[in-house]
């Protein structure tokens, strides 16, 4: 089964929790604080390997979580950090934020990876509170929670050529004669409902990888049909392979048929159309097909290459082939944002609207107090140690959380919620 596009969960480790302790040796009276912070949580990382060819495993496991880091401990010591969570996906995979719809990542070399959910820092120490005025501070931090989101894999495929045209014009048959692939080939139209890969070799150190891709109809960049599902992977060939039926076997006009090929191509993305591209007008050997080839050739004149094959009886498919090879050798590999060379110098600033840190709403009798920094504060918070909850009350002072509450009428007694925590309200 072939599958190119999947929605999966991920989730970085959450931070290891800092640790409140003290000195206690013989001989050293005072020793003062000495817990250590929580280690790291872990990474999710998208990694991509060769040898993978489909999104097919994630069909069965849609959900990812890196491990925790480890707790602080006694004596200063730092809790261990969190292995990174590695998930292999294949070459041509494009990440997509659920939410937002932003790229993260397009991953299409052996081994380039890509951080999808950054693991939480580990908590900090009471060794970290120490301060003249408060030397033995009973203060630690939870850990931080990881990053999660729900994100979508859609998998462009990775050739270097694609055969493309209407249902039933000879793609498949056409690969399946020049590799090894045995793609499915019926009489009937939509027989492939997905991308099938072969590897043509030319000679002992020539070859390229063609794609045989669902045929296309009238409206597929709207997504009619198989629409999005075929276009999305013409976006990585490097040559398009145009396959027409000269011989107009279904009733259609070839040149027509091109026509409209080349129109959705254009419509789903500005420049595809300008891809280089081969026509290979397939059933020659079918009536009516010399006279269509010529009012075809005059019809879009001497500057588009077409080379008359027959799939099936093989007549003018190795020259085909190797026009295909010898184009292949002077085209460039396709740019990609990827693949532009690092450099330090590059730095690309993004400016963001400057956002409210908090907002403060009123449902029913509970005063509910939202925003990202606070829920990450108070879970960040230990809740058993009373110096902790009186430094987080100190910082929503600092914050200016008590007078928006006091704006929005909460009164001594009120209760007052953030996240999945409660308290009341005291002036």
């Amino acid at each position: 089964m072939f599958v190119d596009k999947v929605k999966i969960f991920v989730k970085g480790g959450d931070g290891g929790n800092g640790m409140v302790a003290f000195r206690r040796e013989k001989y050293v009276p005072l020793g003062g604080p000495a817990g250590g912070d929580g280690g790291k949580g872990g990474d999710v990382i998208l990694e991509v390997d060769e040898g993978l060819r489909t999104l097919l495993d994630f069909r069965y496991q849609r959900h990812f979580k890196a491990h925790r880091g480890e707790n602080g401990r006694p004596k200063g010591q730092h809790g261990a950090g969190a292995e990174d969570l590695i998930v292999k996906v294949p070459p041509g995979t494009t990440v997509m934020d659920e939410e937002t719809g932003d790229v993260l990542a397009d991953l299409t070399r052996h081994g380039q990876r890509a951080v999808v959910a950054r693991g939480g820092r580990g908590g900090r120490g009471n060794m970290r509170f120490a301060t003249p005025s408060n030397p033995a501070p009973e203060i630690s931090e939870n850990g931080e929670p990881g990053e999660e989101r729900w994100i979508y894999l859609e998998l462009k495929v990775m050739a270097d050529v694609g055969l493309v045209g209407f249902p039933s014009v000879g793609k498949s048959t056409l690969l399946s004669v020049v590799s090894r692939a045995k793609p499915k080939i019926a009489d009937y139209h939509f027989t492939t409902l997905s991308p099938n890969l072969g590897m043509v070799y030319v000679g002992e150190e020539r070859s390229f990888v063609m794609a045989d891709l669902p045929g296309l109809i009238e409206g597929a960049h709207e997504g009619v049909g198989l629409g999005h599902q075929f276009l999305r992977h013409v976006e990585r060939t490097r040559l398009i392979v145009h396959v027409v039926d000269i011989a107009g076997s279904e009733g259609r006009d070839p040149y027509e048929d091109y026509v409209q090929i080349n129109e959705e191509l254009k419509l789903y993305q500005k420049g595809l159309e300008d891809r280089p591209q081969i026509v290979a007008a397939n059933k020659m050997d079918l009536p009516g097909a010399e006279e269509n080839l010529r009012a075809f050739r005059e019809k879009v004149g001497e500057d588009v290459p077409v080379y008359p094959i027959s799939a099936a009886t093989r007549q003018g498919v190795q020259e085909l082939i190797y026009a295909v090879a010898d184009l292949l050798d002077q085209l460039p590999e396709t740019p990609r944002v990827d693949e532009l060379e690092d450099t330090e110098e590059l730095v690309v600033y993004k400016a963001e609207e400057e956002q409210e840190r908090f907002t403060v709403v009123k449902e029913n009798e509970v005063f509910v107090v939202q925003g990202e920094e606070m829920e990450k504060l108070i879970k960040m918070t230990n809740l058993n140690s009373y110096d902790s909850i009186q430094r987080f009350a100190r910082m929503m002072r600092k914050m200016g959380v008590e007078e928006a509450l006091r704006r929005k009428g909460a009164k001594d007694g009120d209760t007052v919620r953030i996240g999945d925590f409660e308290f009341e309200f005291v002036e």
